[in-house]
């Protein structure tokens, strides 16, 4: 069973599978036009992000403690 999907893009249809380099569109091409149109921000994800009111001190030791450990390790890659 072989499942096929619509390019986002140009609606050409697409084999879903690891051959298939730009899934979930058809080329590279239509991956760009995508990538330009959210670079335009005609694109946008609609519902606004929800937030924590809340935020507690014991989170922020512990964001900072990890920040702190992994610091070293950041620029090795």
């Amino acid at each position: 069973m072989t499942l096929e999907v619509n390019c986002p893009t140009c609606q050409n249809k697409v084999v879903w599978n690891e051959s298939a380099e730009y899934r979930p569109f058809c080329s590279k091409r239509c991956q760009l036009i995508d990538l330009g149109e959210w670079s335009f921000e005609n694109h946008k994800i609609s519902s606004p992000m929800k937030v924590d009111a809340e935020i507690s001190a014991d989170m922020i030791e512990d964001i900072e403690a990890m920040l702190a450990a992994n610091e070293q390790d950041f620029f090795k890659e």
